[in-house]
């Protein structure tokens, strides 16, 4: 059954619903049904886990938060499930402040709540959710949102207890309380543990090297496909596709929506309409990332020939970015500010455009803070984002804690330099116009340098024709 059909079984009732136009697909339950349905059940016993591993590094990140905001009630919610269409909701995520303080991830439930309440010793921490019905309840087999007969089994209050090592109540015991500071309400609340994330501890270190292990097999399986994307009239499609299938077999899905932008499409910095031909002679850009099931997530962009080879103009376009990605690499050492390594890749882009006469005034001139920026046109974006259990982690981080804060062990970043050279960009010669070129890798920021989690990912122009060259002997 299709889950545009959950519902045709609906009300708890002998009689029949009045038909005003709404409830015209539900069906009265007949007494026979009523009389049954709630016997004939075996008993579910159930044996308690061990706390998962993740959750004694979610009790050191709440023992932050309560030392953070002393006396004050917190209330972090998970969110709730989101409509898509009629009947039918979005699939759902908790949101990720929520399951950094919880370590409930893939698996959490909708309407969830964190709450900590002012205690002598701190703050007492409670997780309220919506424990699962009774079979004997309605709810069971008529409520198609929560009902296990419709969506399976749901955690009891004592595993989840037992699973994430702290202490569960039913959500109808959750009351709010005036003054209470709520999370994505309270500035103060949302900025403290969005720069909690900016240092990852060795469970989110670890989580972010399986993600990216997963989407390096993603993106070999793109190649694989290649030809069937080529063949294909909306090959983004098929991209896109089979990324997904890695994505949702090894891992929650994907942790945000896959750019597989082919020829001028890869102009476009967030193209994900994904419904445009592979061409052979084109470059597609590809940037996609698998969240693993903990909710930690990659970031990887390659730009593949899809011949297998680039031409000298695209090679040179390429090794160019790849030049400006190394630079920032090269600038990302404990102690320099976030922003440098930004500034790094931007002098190679200037100086590069500026050699090509791209440029109304040179390099130097271009990368000057005041007057500056011509450069910018063909890279409109900035090189690093922080990453983790967001795509764009830590985002709401002050600016002295992010752009303008200093790198620091367990820090997880992106570096992504790119240039694009639009189909109708009248400032470039006609043999660059519809090239875009991105690379992009995960780095996590070490005491003996940067380390670069993607680095198994081919990288120089030389590296991705003999990738290609392998997947499809």
């Amino acid at each position: 059954m299709s889950t545009g059909e959950r519902d045709t079984i609906a009300e708890p009732t002998v009689e029949a619903t009045a038909d005003n136009g709404t409830t015209n697909r539900k069906q009265p339950f007949p007494q026979g049904f009523l009389d049954t349905i709630s016997t004939g059940w075996s008993e579910r016993p159930e044996t308690l886990p061990a706390p998962r591993s993740q959750a004694p590094y979610a009790a050191v990140r709440r023992a932050a938060v309560s030392a953070a905001f002393p006396g004050k009630r917190l209330v972090i919610p998970a969110g709730s499930l989101k409509q898509r269409s009629n009947d039918t909701d979005y699939v759902f995520r908790a949101h990720s402040a929520f399951a950094h303080l919880t370590g409930w991830a893939s698996d959490s439930e909708p309407d969830s709540v964190l709450v900590f309440d002012p205690s002598d010793s701190g703050h007492d921490v409670t997780l309220f959710f919506r424990e699962r019905a009774d079979r004997t309840t309605t709810e069971f087999y008529a409520d198609a949102t929560v009902g296990e007969f419709w969506i399976g089994p749901r955690p009891s209050l004592a595993g989840v207890a037992a699973d994430l090592d702290i202490a569960t109540a039913h959500l109808d015991g959750f009351r709010s309380v005036e003054g209470e500071l709520v999370l994505d309400v309270d500035d103060a609340l949302t900025r403290f543990v969005s720069e909690l994330r900016l240092i990852k501890d060795e469970f989110e270190i670890a989580e972010m090297r399986r993600a990216v292990d997963i989407t390096a097999q993603g993106f070999d399986d793109i190649i694989r496909e290649l030809p069937a994307a080529v063949a294909h009239a909306r090959g983004e499609r098929v991209v896109e596709g089979v990324f997904h299938r890695r994505a949702r077999e090894d891992g929650n899905g994907e942790g945000y929506d896959t750019i597989a932008a082919s020829g001028p499409h890869a102009c476009y910095l967030h193209w994900t309409r994904n419904d445009g031909t592979v061409v052979p002679g084109d470059l597609i850009l590809v940037d996609a990332g698998v969240e693993a099931d903990s909710l930690y997530t990659a970031d990887i962009t390659r730009t593949l020939p899809v011949s297998g080879s680039f031409t000298d103009v695209q090679r040179r376009v390429y090794e160019t970015v790849r030049e400006a990605a190394d630079a920032a690499f090269e600038a990302a050492r404990v102690g320099v500010r976030f922003r440098d390594v930004h500034a790094a890749a931007m002098k190679v882009i200037a100086e590069r455009t500026a050699e090509w006469g791209l440029l109304p005034v040179s390099a130097e001139e271009a990368l000057d803070a005041d007057k500056g920026g011509q450069h910018r046109r063909y890279m409109v974006h900035g090189t690093s984002h922080h990453l983790g259990i967001d795509v764009h982690d830590c985002a709401q981080a002050r600016r002295e804690m992010y752009y303008d804060g200093i790198l620091t062990p367990g820090m997880v970043f992106t570096i992504e330099p790119g240039l694009y050279f639009q189909i109708d960009d009248l400032t470039v010669p006609a043999e660059l116009r519809g090239i875009g070129v991105r690379i992009e890798d995960d780095i996590l920021m070490t005491e003996d340098g940067p380390v670069n989690l993607s680095a198994g990912i081919p990288r120089t122009a030389d590296e991705v024709e003999a990738w290609i060259a392998r997947l499809h002997a």
